[in-house]
This record gives C-alpha cells, structure tokens and sequence, in this order.
C-alpha cells in the first residue's frame, strides 16, 4: 500500500498536481472489522478513516448504505420543515404541494439510491419517512 501512494504522488506530480498529505486518508474497503491504522509514507502520517464523504454521499468501507440514509432522512426533514408553511396552507393546492415535494424534497432523501441494496429495515425508514410528511401533511389539508 506505501508503494501505491508513492506512485499515485509521482504521477500526480507529472501532471502538475499536488497531494496534500496533510489532508490525505485512505479507506480498506472490507466486510471484516478491522483496526483503524496509521501509514507512513516518507515521513508523513496517513490516517485511515471508516467512511468518508465523496460529492454529498457518504462512501463506507463495507459498502452499505444505512450510514447514507441515516444521514439523507434528516436533511429531508430540514428541508420540509423549512418549507412547511407551503404545506400547511390552504392557499395552495394539493397538486402543488406534492410537485414541490416530489421536485425538492424527495431528492435530497433519495439522492444517489440506484447504488443502494435496501433491507428490510432501510425500507421501513424511507417508508415512515414517506407518510409522515405525504399522508400526514398533504393530504391532511
């Protein structure tokens, strides 16, 4: 692995490119639990990390999307708190609630789900998280 990272700092270097080291982590990507290490490459400690995230999705070493939809539900949540006002008034119509929720606040829970293999459990969460906001605030006005 030390000569994996000097490689990609060599190449990275001929195109002009500096790695931050200071900055660097790097991820074992296993199913097995595993202790946290520390490498040394030329003199620099690089820490490895259990998950990291990687463009608004989080990236685990054992490739489950749990941490991920942990994560995504509350943000859905700010989001329809944030527009809750919308939801609650009468002077908008079910039809524009539910564009509002199905073009703003659906895709920040499901962002990023064509790479999620769902569990029973996964699936209860997305599902209450579905009805408290759908059943209990659309449709109830």
């Amino acid at each position: 692995m030390i000569d994996t990272f000097k490689k990609l700092k060599n190449i990275s270097l001929q195109f002009g490119l500096i790695v931050n080291e200071n900055k660097m982590k790097y991820m074992k990507c296993t199913r097995k639990e595993t202790q946290l290490d520390k490498l040394i490459v030329d003199n620099k400690h690089i820490d490895q990390v259990r998950s990291f995230s990687y463009l608004g999705t989080i990236v685990n070493g054992n490739n489950t999307p749990e941490e991920e939809i942990r994560e995504r539900i509350p943000k859905g949540n700010k989001a329809f708190y944030a527009n809750k006002t919308l939801f609650k008034s009468n002077l908008v119509s079910r039809k524009s609630k539910l564009k509002l929720y199905w073009s703003v606040i659906r895709p920040i829970v499901v962002y990023g789900c064509e790479s999620w293999v769902l569990k029973e459990s996964v699936i209860q969460k997305l599902s209450v998280f579905v009805e408290e906001n759908i059943k209990e605030n659309i449709w109830a006005n």
